[in-house]
């Protein structure tokens, strides 16, 4: 069960780093999405590659705060987060 809410987490992220790159997110959900994944990639101890994309989507989403991430990274890892998410429903 948890491992289903931890991918449709990443689904709903995926989903705001494709479709909500123009939308001014609050900052303080920007903290709360950044820290959250940071804290799941530390779960599997940054030792497989969906804990290195968790790091990769906590990146982004810290980094929206200080500066403006260019589109194309924040649909790579989007899609990287969607593709991780949807795994986790097999």
């Amino acid at each position: 069960m948890l491992l289903k809410v931890l991918g449709g987490i990443d689904v709903i992220a995926g989903l705001i780093l494709i479709f909500g790159t123009s939308v001014d997110f609050p900052t303080k959900f920007l903290w709360i999405m950044g820290v959250i994944f940071l804290a799941k990639s530390s779960l599997g101890f940054w030792q497989d590659f969906g804990s290195w994309v968790d790091v990769l989507g906590g990146l982004v989403f810290l980094l929206m705060i200080l500066i403006h991430i260019p589109i194309l990274i924040s649909i790579i890892v989007g899609i990287l987060l969607i593709q991780k998410g949807a795994i986790s429903f097999l």
